[in-house]
């Protein structure tokens, strides 16, 4: 690892910083901008020499250092560092941060035990809800009972039947459309969705994880 001085008048500095602003804008539903404003904001930054930021992005970078420039693949969990600052005392110390909560499941009679971190990554492309309720029956051995997407409920066994009939034929996103209101992002790739089942051969309700739907 070399370390470099920023330059915004360096196209792939830009590029690069221009890239990492706008994921996090997605991820907070902030606009994006491009290159050239990008380089207009970067020359009127402050820099952050002694405050708490400063603290906190390098404790940070500490910590990446240590999952890219690490020759372990694996690094265990007392490797990594949780800091608490508090720069008016002043006050600084690391610990060893706490496990995940895990949640076992049992899958086709064997156990899972899954975090907050663990997802289901479907990459099926936009199939129908049929095909997504039979890909668990199938694969899983689960019988879904109900699918929702933030706080729309897409599928339900109490639900109109009617409706359920038309929804089966229809693709993923279609049903999320048609259940919100709200078109998707051309530049949206995934689609969340929370599910509830049981297992096909006991009928005992099994905790799952989030499911990462690829639709484009």
């Amino acid at each position: 690892l070399c370390p470099i001085d920023f330059d915004k008048d360096i196209d792939d500095h830009m590029l690069f910083v221009t890239a990492c602003s706008n994921l996090r804008a997605l991820n907070y539903a902030i606009p994006t901008e491009d290159t050239h404003r990008s380089r207009a904001i970067a020359g009127r930054i402050i820099p952050a020499i002694a405050t708490t930021t400063a603290l906190v992005t390098g404790l940070i970078c500490l910590e990446l250092y240590k999952i890219i420039g690490s020759s372990q693949k694996d690094l265990k969990i007392d490797a990594y560092k949780n800091g608490f600052v508090n720069l008016a005392i002043p006050f600084m110390t690391l610990s060893e941060p706490t496990p995940p909560a895990k949640t076992t499941a049992m899958l086709k009679g064997e156990k899972w035990d899954w975090t907050a971190w663990d997802s289901f990554d479907m990459n099926m492309g936009d199939i129908t809800l049929e095909e997504f309720i039979r890909f668990f029956e199938s694969e899983y051995n689960l019988d879904v009972s109900m699918i929702s997407h933030g706080v729309s409920i897409l599928f339900s066994f109490f639900a109109n039947k009617k409706k359920l009939a038309e929804r089966m034929k229809m693709k993923m996103s279609e049903v999320v459309t048609s259940v919100t209101k709200k078109e998707l992002p051309p530049n949206q790739l995934f689609i969340v969705f929370e599910i509830i089942a049981n297992d096909l051969d006991t009928d005992e309700e099994v905790e799952l994880p989030y499911v990462k739907f690829r639709f484009r």
